[in-house]
């Protein structure tokens, strides 16, 4: 029977303790798509759109195929509880899921064992995996919660294959992200209170800046958009939310 395991690492550094301990509070809840993370829930779909998009057009893939990440070893970092980790693992993917919050870990853990998904979940940061390589590295709204940004996407690159992937996605900082984000999606709980700080996020140019800085270089920038009709989807406009993906240059 396939199952996750679980490797806590003592070492990690650049932790957050609070943002750790806030997510770490929603772990119980975070499979439950009408629950605290119901966002995410809704946020998925688009997020795999994107990653498959570019991980076929990343491959040169055949986009009707069922595991296009075959024999491909891919990092989740910041992965709660594995709500894309999983994904990952369906489409071929030996996959490691870092997070720095051992409640998210355990409830990740348990999930993939229940569904029959192998996945390597460890608890730490970056250093959770130093000295390790990946063809694909996804880091999907995280780098608005740690500390250093650079240091981040510095060390994300550093795990990245010759010939990798590195998928980025966050909030711009805007006068709509802060109204969507924080007036309206933590003011009326529909995101816990407290999940975001506006001043932390980061603009396309400036995470577009770390990326370049840590020796790769951007390939395609997308827009995460939300509309009453449509909910969220993929655009151009890259005022709310967007994607980076970035290989070495």
């Amino acid at each position: 029977m396939a199952d996750a395991t679980v490797t806590t690492d003592t070492r990690s550094t650049g932790i957050d303790a609070r943002e750790a301990a806030h997510f770490g509070r929603l772990a119980a809840d975070w499979w439950d798509p009408t629950g605290s993370s119901a966002m995410l829930h809704r946020l998925n779909p688009p997020r795999l759109a994107y990653l498959r998009e570019r991980v076929d057009a990343h491959w040169d893939g055949d986009v009707t195929g069922f595991t296009p990440l075959a024999d491909k070893r891919a990092l989740d970092m910041g992965c709660g509880a594995g709500l894309l980790s999983e994904p990952l693992a369906r489409l071929g993917a030996a996959v490691v899921g870092v997070d720095a919050a051992p409640e998210n870990i355990g409830a990740a853990a348990a999930h993939a064992a229940a569904s029959g998904l192998t996945i390597d979940y460890r608890t730490g940061t970056t250093d959770a995996v130093a000295g390790e390589t990946f063809d694909l590295v996804v880091s999907f709204e995280v780098i608005e919660h740690v500390p250093d940004p650079a240091a981040f996407v510095a060390a994300l690159a550093g795990v990245l294959a010759p010939g990798g992937l590195l998928l980025l996605s966050t909030p711009n900082r805007t006068p709509l992200s802060r109204v969507a984000m924080i007036t309206l999606a933590e003011g009326t709980g529909r995101i816990p209170r407290g999940t975001h700080d506006w001043d932390k996020f980061l603009t396309p140019d400036e995470l577009t800046a770390l990326v370049e800085r840590s020796g790769l270089s951007v390939v395609d920038t997308r827009g995460l958009s939300f509309s009453p009709a449509a909910g969220f989807h993929l655009s151009d406009n890259l005022t709310l939310d967007y994607f980076i993906a970035a290989v070495r240059g």
